[in-house]
């Protein structure tokens, strides 16, 4: 994450472009996280990241309920937490993988946003603890989210909706496109602010290049971080933009924000899957960057966005879907 200084005179194009609202919450952000950061070792990286994480949290809306819990594999189980309504039967449960360029977070970490989903829908939310990098290249990432929907689909009756922030939205898309196939395929998938592998010449790569919060510097070191020695580029478990078959997937809600050089993989993906015959939409949120859900308490675009992407999840997970 990380990129521009705190200082107005250095805001360059997005000094008058982003509400005062938002430029308070990048600086909170770059106070907790500040841009050096990428150049210290993984591991203080995680717990500063992780203290950033306390401070944003919001606690859980009443009558959330939450469980952990494992998904054993054959070389290593694979935490989960499971989000539940006290009083009410849910119509769906949600598969969320948490943002964090494959290197920070947890269980943790996105831990409020996965209660107020929760919350806000009364479908079930099941968060996937997938191994990061450097320690475990791809595709343990992708195979740990890969067994988390076939344990969900193998132990629980409710239609499936994937959801992923960022990272965890490259995740859900890769997902998605493995179990297109499977007899309890998801029913609809949400990518929130997803970096999905698009082309880096495109519009928001140029355009958002030295974005607040995230960088196109940023997504070249996320991306290295997590390649295994030879990793091809066209690998769709790695780059869902570089699969050759789009058709099969369940209808699908992009969320980007304006200010994010990823935004153009949010556009291209929506593309991709109408002309393969597929329900696809793409929602690009004005004048928000990267990251922009932790900062739904404080900044009303941010929250009129997450009630919007809740009520996209609502909507996929009932059967429903835009106009």
């Amino acid at each position: 994450m990380a990129s521009n200084p705190t200082d107005p005179a250095g805001r360059g194009k997005y000094a008058d472009r982003l509400d005062p609202e938002l430029w308070d919450y990048i600086d909170k952000v770059n106070s907790w996280y500040p841009p050096q950061i990428v150049a210290a070792p993984i591991a203080e990286q995680r717990a500063v990241y992780d203290k950033m994480c306390v401070a944003f949290h919001q606690g859980h809306p009443e009558g959330v309920t939450t469980s952990d819990g494992v998904v054993a594999t054959a070389a290593h189980a694979i935490p989960v937490r499971r989000y539940r309504m006290a009083n009410g039967i849910a119509a769906a449960v949600v598969v969320y993988c948490h943002g964090g360029g494959f290197v920070l977070g947890d269980l943790d970490s996105h831990d409020d946003i996965c209660a107020e989903i929760c919350a806000g829908t009364g479908f079930e939310v099941v968060s996937a603890d997938y191994r990061l990098a450097p320690e475990h290249l791809h595709p343990a990432s992708f195979d740990d989210a890969f067994a988390v929907f076939e344990w969900v689909a193998a132990t629980c009756t409710l239609p499936i909706v994937l959801c992923g922030e960022s990272a965890g939205g490259n995740l859900a898309a890769a997902v998605a496109q493995g179990t297109r196939h499977h007899p309890r395929h998801a029913i609809g998938q949400v990518l929130i602010y997803p970096g999905l592998g698009g082309d880096e010449n495109g519009r928001s790569y140029v355009e958002h290049a030295e974005a607040p919060l995230l960088t196109l510097a940023d997504i070249d070191f996320y991306r290295r971080v997590r390649s295994a020695p030879g990793q091809s580029a066209d690998d769709p478990t790695f780059s869902p933009l570089k699969d050759r078959d789009f058709s099969g997937l369940p209808p699908t809600i992009i969320v980007t924000a304006e200010c994010d050089p990823l935004s153009s993989d949010g556009e291209a993906y929506r593309e991709r899957i109408v002309a393969a015959g597929g329900q696809a939409w793409w929602r690009e949120e004005k004048r928000l960057v990267h990251s922009f859900l932790r900062a739904r308490p404080t900044v009303p675009r941010a929250a009129e966005a997450f009630g919007r992407i809740v009520a996209d999840i609502d909507a996929l997970g009932r059967g429903e879907w835009p106009d």
